[in-house]
Formats: C-alpha cells, structure tokens, sequence
C-alpha cells in the first residue's frame, strides 16, 4: 500500500486524547499549526520559518505560511505572483473560512502556499474589541485542513498579532540567538505562551526553543546555549548554524534547500533535525484518504475579505 507522511497529531484537548488514548479515527487528529515567534527582530525568524517550510514540501507535506509580520519578508521571499487580498484583509474581515480568499500560491514550490502579508497589517496591531485576539483562528476554520503543516511567521513582539497567532496555534517555537538576551527573552515568550493556553487555546503547548545563527567555533556562542539548556531543558531544540547560504537563497527567492554550497548542505540538515523535533508521532495516511482533503487553494473565485 502506497503510503505518505502526514503532520496530522491529536488535539490533545478531547477526552480520548486526555485519557492519552491513540484512536485511529481522524476525528480528533487536528493539523499542526506552529506560531513561530520571538520578541526582537534580528535573530531570523522568517528565515527559519521558510527552512522549515522548504523542509516539509521537499518531504511531500502541504504547507501553508501564514505572514504575520507587517514587514513581509515572508511573502517577499516566497514569491509569489500575485496577492489581491492579505493578512490585514483577512483579520479585518474576519468570518469564518475567509482566509481561503486570501490565499495564493507561493514562487518556491506547489507543495507550499502562502497567506501573504503587507504593511498595512500595522494597523491591525491593538486590540479593537473583546474577541480581537481570535480573529485569525475564525478567518482559518475550515481552511488548515487542506495542509499537512501550517507555519506562522509572526511580528518581532508579544502584540496582538502575535496573540492572534497563538490563538490559532497547536504549537510555538521560540526563536532565539545565542547572545545575553536569550534566556529572559525565551521566558518571556513562553509566559506569553502559557497565558494563552491557560486562558483561550487549552491546544497550545510550547513545542521548543531555537537558536539561529550559532557559530560553534566562539565560546560565547558555546556558553549562551549551555544557559539555555539549563534552565529549559529538553525544550531547547538545539541551534541552527550561521550560513550566508540562508541569505543567498532568501535573496534568490528560493529554498535554500535548492542552494548548492557546501553551507547549504550544513542548514539543510540541521533544518531537517529541526523538523523532525517539531512533528507530532508520525502517521500514515493511504493516498487514496489524502486525496480526499478539500484541495489546496491557489487564487480567489470571488469577493474575497471585506475592506
């Protein structure tokens, strides 16, 4: 029987999940849906999320990268040829299922869809009402369950939009960099983490902390992970070396999976640990069932989100 990967994992909130039952039914198997979130700029959290988006399509997982960052480098990066709706659109909106409009397919790859961003998503920064924080999670019901793994590039801070991010979320990676920084900020994050489980998303569960540009070779590099690892253990994934690979690919809108360099070879790998890090207990799903999914969208057959 052919067989494919699937980063379907159980939800963890209904009760067989709670009872710690692995059923076979699909009813609580829910989407992986990772917020990657840090609270500086500068320490490559898109480049991240696009390593670990190029990851998943080379190992045939539908991806969607959601843009939540105002800046757009995710949307700049994946190419893609047209947006007439974005995020801002989107959260603006805000009914239920209307991200589908939004959207679009990326430049890299046909495995990888994007809900791309804009500036304009600034505006969409502070709160406007009691239920601001779920506008995403409502614009994406219906929508994840055509991907095998949905990745969230949110903005550098603990704002709305990243809350937006963690209410829609199973999952948040932390991404740090190996500088004095880095524990205070990885405690930061996680409160803001466990706050939103405790109080809106109980499916939210730290899933790990990242360091981004690590240079094995400089003893501060060396000592800033071991502080990590001690004081959060096995959250702390490892690090991703510091490549001009990641930078070039960026630059040449594509993957750096399609980068040739010797530095390429080095992320690619630690790329592909990472991932397996962050997926759930692997499943198999006969073609014939994923085929069955509601199919990827690639352009918008109407209206589109409210304006």
């Amino acid at each position: 029987m052919t067989t494919q990967l699937s980063a379907k994992r159980h939800c963890g909130v209904s009760p067989c999940c709670r009872r710690g039952i692995n059923n076979d039914c699909d009813n609580c198997a829910v989407t992986q849906i990772i917020a990657a979130l840090s609270l500086k700029g500068g320490v490559g959290k898109t480049s991240v999320v696009l390593g670990l988006a190029g990851a998943a399509a080379e190992r045939g997982l539908r991806v969607l990268v959601v843009d939540l960052d105002p800046q757009a480098n995710s949307t700049a990066s994946l190419d893609p040829h047209h947006t007439p709706f974005t995020s801002s659109d989107v959260l603006f909106d805000a009914r239920p299922g209307i991200a589908s409009e939004a959207i679009v397919s990326s430049g890299w790859d046909s495995q990888i869809q994007l809900l791309p961003s804009e500036r304009a998503l600034e505006h969409r920064a502070t709160p406007d009402g009691p239920d601001s924080s779920q506008r995403l999670k409502r614009a994406l019901t219906g929508v994840t369950e055509a991907f095998d793994l949905v990745l969230i590039d949110c903005p550098p801070s603990l704002g709305e939009l990243t809350r937006n991010a963690l209410y829609a979320a199973t999952d948040a990676l932390v991404v740090t960099e190996p500088s004095f920084f880095a524990v205070n900020g990885a405690e930061q994050a996680l409160e803001a983490v466990s706050i939103v489980s405790t109080h809106g998303n109980p499916q939210l569960r730290p899933i790990g902390i990242v360091a981004n540009r690590v240079r094995p070779t400089l003893p501060e590099h060396n000592y800033r992970m071991d502080e990590l690892r001690s004081a959060f253990g096995d959250l702390v994934l490892g690090g991703l070396p510091d490549r001009a690979a990641i930078q070039q690919a960026q630059g040449a809108c594509v993957p750096v999976q399609q980068w040739t360099s010797n530095g390429a070879a080095d992320i690619n790998n630690a790329l592909g640990r990472l991932l397996d890090g962050l997926r759930p207990t692997i499943e198999t799903a006969d073609l014939r069932q994923a085929s069955a999914r509601p199919a990827l969208v690639t352009t918008s057959t109407n209206e589109g989100p409210r304006s």
